[in-house]
């Protein structure tokens, strides 16, 4: 593309944006009442057999009550439109790389980097492959998102804002979106990591890589350039996460309890929803991905799951510029590019994938393909399907076997007394010893000969010490490797520490872990500074830093001193040492502290003191005037509208200390630093079910379950979440009618109207 062309593009597209500045600022979204959301909700003519009762609680929690499994299906994607329409649609359009119609110009280059992804590749394979309770079970869902797309009186603010229009949903829609959602968590290492490359000298990064591969992890992370492909595969990907079950014989109760909480982007709408729902084969609450028609973590009669990320590596980058011209072929799509028409975008393909470094997302000097194994067929949803499905472990096992992508750890456990631990995954099996660079060369290829299955993968099951737990740490051995960057340990250690021990376990308990904020693993390298600080004498605000740090336990409660105290003495230090520049890729594969640990314990002596000096006295001014790490370490919740100039601030909700840090089992992450931040990543969902009881089964979000903005529930739950409450959601269908007081019923098209849709009860 030429300069001046560039150069248009550029200014059209801030034009554009200007425009959809200057258009929210003159379309507020109204303030509606769940009463008035509710009121919203299309209840005649439904594609479905016989009426379907939907009871919501105030918080617009539903529990779906169908005849059928079909008629369950459309009545999720009902529910699913209806409360969160406008994100699944931006979503929609990421999946298929049509930021452009949305944005403008400024999306062109978006688009090509996520076509080049090629979300959809498989799906007509998969669509053809289905099974008929998959099929049946989609189509359902689809049938009902199409019905509220139809019928709903109003369309949320996002369409009017970005310029989206009402669309039919396919069975392709539908499984490319969730393809995006199944994005390998090695794309976002890489995105960073490529840029590293790009900047180092050859040999510096010879040096860096084998410290990234054998001392760090990826964590899913926020972009914070702004680039929307690289937010989509963060918001996207399944990413962080902690998940434990404790056995019968340590729970107070007497039966297994489950405890999950998975880490995101935060953000509102939150990337969950909460739901109950029954049907002749499925009676289920849980956790869903908004636009997704399967319960991601929960519980049925019989059974709960949870799942984190495996940080499986189910991805390779290829190094193809040695393949002759006559290897690649070539393609023309043509996207439409809002305010400026259609424009030709050419995407090129090799034999071992598409040719990614054609775009900004993975943009590497040489020609680099990506292989992927979401570009091959596999029923996650069936699978999921299935897993709500299940009675115990041996078909909750038998379920994930088609599970592909992306790898997930699940944690099992079932009313008889039995937990486990096991993997769904498919993964090519690579030799056992670390890749020599980021990029593979051609001959690489052939481990994907041989694609391993999650059956074949190492399982626990009823363990002696009467838990499992999983928080994305380094798996156990297996004869090749899962992947190359996983979790510290520290979050799994201080979950077995919480969890062990003779005494049995109760559901506050497992509230108390899950809003845990000890780091012991932090306090050898506060050690290390004090030690290597010199002993002189001291003003008497260096005085305080110094006592404050000796007496930290390694708490990162918004209200401690000493985490921060922490904080901005190793960020001030690292500054003086000049080594600034490495901390992006340490937390690219998020082992920021033990790689710098590492750096400090190489330094000379006598270097690391003085640096440390250096630092002590802004350290000391910064504490002194801050206060406690909730002065520092903070939450912003806002709408992803919220990142526009001028009109974001009507789209911020709330901003508040944050407890928790990178390594706390209640996970807040951050960057290294000295000064006031965001939280990026972290906590955004809580449940607990204690299988004893049907209706014991406790859920909150960070934010709200209504995406509509303007609406009471939108971020109803932020101070539920804050002060570690939670919301009963039962899976009796009396309790249901009981405690959840307003009621839709959906009527099918052959029942005759007689009046207007009922009032909440």
């Amino acid at each position: 593309m030429s300069t001046i062309k560039t150069f248009a593009d550029t200014a059209y597209g801030l034009a554009i944006a200007t425009g959809i500045i200057a258009r929210g600022l003159f379309r507020s979204p109204h303030p509606m009442t769940t009463e008035q959301r509710l009121a919203t909700l299309p209840r005649i003519g439904l594609p479905v057999a016989a009426p379907v009762t939907i009871h919501w609680d105030d918080h617009q929690i539903p529990f779906i009550e169908a005849d059928s499994d079909d008629d369950l299906a459309v009545a999720l994607g009902v529910v699913h439109a209806h409360l969160r329409l406008g994100q699944i649609e931006v979503m929609r359009r990421l999946a298929f790389g049509r930021v452009a119609e949305m944005i403008g110009p400024l999306g062109i280059e978006i688009d090509r980097s996520l076509r080049l992804m090629d979300f959809g590749r498989a799906v007509p394979e998969i669509i053809a492959g289905l099974p008929e309770t998959t099929r049946r079970w989609a189509d359902g869902f689809v049938r009902g998102l199409n019905h509220h797309l139809a019928h709903a009186p109003a369309l949320p603010h996002e369409f009017s804002l970005l310029g989206l229009k009402p669309e039919p949903w396919t069975l392709t829609d539908l499984f490319t979106l969730t393809r995006l959602s199944s994005a390998d968590i090695s794309w976002l290492v890489w995105v960073r990591l490529l840029r590293t490359r790009a900047r180092m000298a050859p040999r510096e990064w010879r040096q860096l890589w084998p410290r990234l591969l054998t001392g760090g992890s990826p964590c899913t992370f926020a972009a914070t350039t702004g680039d929307i492909a690289e937010q989509a595969l963060a918001a996207s990907t399944r990413s962080g996460s902690n998940s434990s079950a404790v056995a019968a014989n340590r729970s107070i109760t007497g039966a297994p309890m489950i405890a999950s909480d998975p880490h995101l982007p935060l953000g509102l709408p939150n990337p969950w929803l909460i739901a109950a729902v029954k049907s002749p084969s499925i009676h289920a609450a849980g956790l869903m991905m908004p636009g997704l028609p399967f319960i991601a973590l929960g519980r049925n009669r019989t059974i709960a799951w949870g799942g984190t990320s495996l940080h499986a590596q189910g991805s390779d980058l290829f190094d193809i510029s040695r393949l002759p011209p006559d290897d690649f072929a070539e393609r023309t799509e043509i996207i439409r590019v809002r305010g400026a028409g259609r424009r030709a975008l050419k995407l090129r393909e090799s034999p071992l994938g598409p040719v990614v470094s054609d775009g900004a997302l993975l943009k590497n000097p040489y020609p680099t393909a990506l292989r992927w194994i979401g570009h091959r067929p596999s029923d996650e949803i069936g699978a999921m399907l299935a897993v709500a499905k299940a009675e115990n472990w041996e078909m909750f096992r038998s379920a994930l076997g088609g599970f592909a992508v992306s790898g997930l750890n699940m944690v099992f456990a079932g009313s008889e007394g039995r937990i486990a631990h096991c993997m769904a995954a498919h993964l090519p099996r690579r030799p056992a010893e670390y890749p020599t660079d980021l990029v593979l060369s051609p001959e690489a290829v052939k481990n994907w000969d041989d694609i391993v299955a999650g059956r074949d993968l190492p399982t626990r099951i009823d363990p002696p010490d009467g838990f499992v737990a999983s928080a994305n740490e380094r798996p156990p051995r297996s004869d090749f490797p899962l992947g190359f960057f996983f979790a510290p340990n520290d979050r799994a250690q201080r979950l077995a520490v919480l969890l062990g021990g003779a005494g049995k376990l109760a559901t506050d308990d497992l509230k108390r872990l899950q809003q845990d904020v000890l780091a012991p693993g932090v306090l050898p390298l506060r050690d290390l500074l004090l030690h290597r600080l010199p002993h002189r004498k001291r003003s008497a605000g260096q005085h305080r830093l110094i006592e404050t740090l000796r007496q930290w336990d390694g708490s990162y409660d918004h209200r401690q001193s000493g985490s921060l105290a922490f904080e901005i003495l190793l960020a001030e230090t690292v500054a003086a040492l000049g080594g600034s520049s490495r901390i992006k890729p340490y937390q690219t594969v998020w082992m920021a502290q033990s790689l710098l640990t590492e750096d400090l314990l190489e330094t000379n002596p006598e270097i690391l003191a003085h640096a440390i000096e250096q630092a002590l006295a802004p350290a000391s001014r910064r504490l002194s005037r801050l206060g406690s790490w909730g002065g520092v370490h903070r939450i912003r919740l806002q709408h992803f509208l919220g990142r526009l100039p001028l009109l974001g601030r009507r789209y911020r909700l709330a901003d508040f200390p944050a407890d928790g840090g990178n390594n706390t089992v209640h996970k807040t992450g951050h960057s290294v630093s000295s000064g006031r931040h965001t939280v990026s990543f972290g906590s955004c969902a809580r449940h607990i079910s204690d299988l004893a009881d049907l209706d014991a089964n406790q859920f909150v979000l960070l934010g709200g379950q209504d995406g509509w903005l303007g609406s009471a529930n939108f971020a109803d739950q932020v101070e539920l979440w804050r002060r570690g409450g939670y919301i009963t959601v039962p899976l009796r269908p009396e309790t249901a009618r009981t405690r959840f007081r307003h009621k839709t019923v959906l009527q099918p098209a052959s029942a005759p109207i007689t009046q207007t849709p009922e009032p909440p009860a």
